[in-house]
């Protein structure tokens, strides 16, 4: 798997034109908003932060569709939905990243137990062939493993994919005063050959801005 991992990243790197973004995003409305939620929820049922990240990129697709499909004979081919790659590490080693299908239509409780099954049956070894050749962006969040950001490389024939690192406390101004916010920092890595800096950037907005109206997620 190893050796299959790096074959493809390789290709990967040799083939496609990265660029890189990275951004910045406050949480502090999210977060609140999460544990109001889930003050009144068994732990069974509590929401994560990963499942509001995921749910914002999902939601800002539609505003950059060009960042969700895929790159084959020398053009773009939008997606036919949005389906979300979520990488997930194996217990025996290696990578995968299989598909949360239509994850922008679905609700908050719905992606989160489609995450938890995801993660679970991959771990397990029972994951669906569908899932592993679907997505049409695929997002890595390595915040568990105390990654403060992850710049990743685009699983071809993708155009993009999104990365998450930790929550940190950090200071941040808001109307010239100053507090201490939880923060994440998100980054985009993009196919240049179907957008640009300027299209990811819009992208990487578009998902701070769902993030801090968190009850329309």
């Amino acid at each position: 798997m190893r050796a299959a991992i790096g074959d493809l990243m390789a290709k990967s790197k040799r083939e496609i034109p990265h660029y890189y973004l990275t951004q910045n995003i406050d949480l502090r409305t999210a977060m609140e908003w999460m544990r109001d939620v889930n003050a009144g929820r068994g732990a069974e049922q509590r929401l994560v932060p990963a499942a509001l990240l995921l749910k914002a990129v999902a939601k800002a697709v539609p505003k950059v569709p060009e960042v969700n499909g895929f790159y084959t004979d020398g053009a773009f081919h939008r997606g036919g939905g949005v389906h979300l790659g979520v990488a997930v590490s194996l217990r025996g080693g290696g990578l995968v990243a299989p598909a949360i299908h239509d994850a922008d239509t679905r609700d908050l409780d719905d992606l989160m137990a489609a995450l938890k099954d995801l993660v679970a049956r991959a771990r397990a070894g029972r994951l669906r062939g569908s899932e592993m050749s679907d997505p049409t962006i695929t997002v890595t969040n390595l915040g568990d493993q105390g990654v403060e950001s992850v710049v990743g490389v685009i699983y071809p024939p993708q155009v993009a994919l999104v990365g998450f690192g930790r929550i940190v406390e950090r200071p941040w101004a808001v109307d010239g005063m100053l507090a201490v916010h939880p923060i994440v920092t998100a980054s985009l890595a993009a196919d240049h050959r179907v957008t640009d800096g300027h299209r990811g950037g819009l992208f990487l907005s578009a998902v701070d801005d769902l993030l801090q109206s968190p009850e329309d997620l």
